[in-house]
Order: structure tokens, then C-alpha cells, then sequence
């Protein structure tokens, strides 16, 4: 079955770094697209950073681009999501996602908040 396990996720200041990982399993990771998106308290889940199969392509929300970074190991089935000079709207619960069998799969989540 498939599986997404986020992690990473904590307590930074304005202008810090974090990165958050998406460890998966169960489908053929190296052949999938995978997705990050983030819900912020009151929000709409919005998509944030996209990576193509072979991570050749990438793209992101305007809002982080520039900041951001999505980026995958398809040897250890993870991806990542490298965030730099964070800003206290970056706070939200950050997700994984895959279309597997057009079903959308979720992990858990990982919570990031940004707080001097």
C-alpha cells in the first residue's frame, strides 16, 4: 500500500532553514510525480512545489519561489523540500502527495511554524 511519512517539520525564526522529507513506499517512486502542499490554520490546502519523475522539472507557488527548493532522491524513495529566509506565513502543516491509480494519497504531516 502506499505510504507517505513526512518529517522535518519545527520551530524556526524569521529568515531561518528547514528541511522537511517525504520518505515513501509502496508504488515505483522513481516514476511518479511527487507534490508538496501546505495548510496554514484557517486555510485552504494550497500546493506549494512540484518535481517531475526524474526531478529534471520543477515548479512553485509564487509565494515561496526563489525560497524554496524541491528536490528528490529516487535511490532512497524520498523527497525533499529545502526552505530558506522563512517567513512567518510559511507557518502551516506541510504534506506530500501523490495521484497513485487516480487516487490522491497524503501522509501525516509535518508542522512548520515560523516565530521569533
Amino acid at each position: 500500500q502506499v505510504q507517505l511519512v513526512e518529517s522535518g517539520g519545527g520551530l524556526v525564526q524569521p529568515g531561518g532553514s528547514l528541511r522537511l522529507s517525504c520518505a515513501a513506499s509502496g508504488f515505483t517512486f522513481g516514476t511518479y510525480v511527487m507534490k508538496w502542499y501546505r495548510q496554514a490554520p484557517g486555510k485552504e490546502r494550497e500546493l506549494v512545489a512540484v518535481i517531475t519523475s526524474a526531478g529534471g522539472t520543477s515548479n512553485y507557488a509564487d509565494s515561496v519561489k526563489g525560497r524554496f527548493t524541491i528536490s528528490r532522491d529516487n535511490a532512497k524513495n524520498t523527497v525533499y523540500l529545502q526552505m530558506n529566509a522563512m517567513k512567518p506565513e510559511d507557518t502551516a502543516i506541510y504534506y506530500c502527495n501523490i495521484i497513485y491509480g487516480s487516487q490522491g494519497y497524503w501522509g501525516q504531516g509535518t508542522q512548520v511554524t515560523v516565530s521569533s
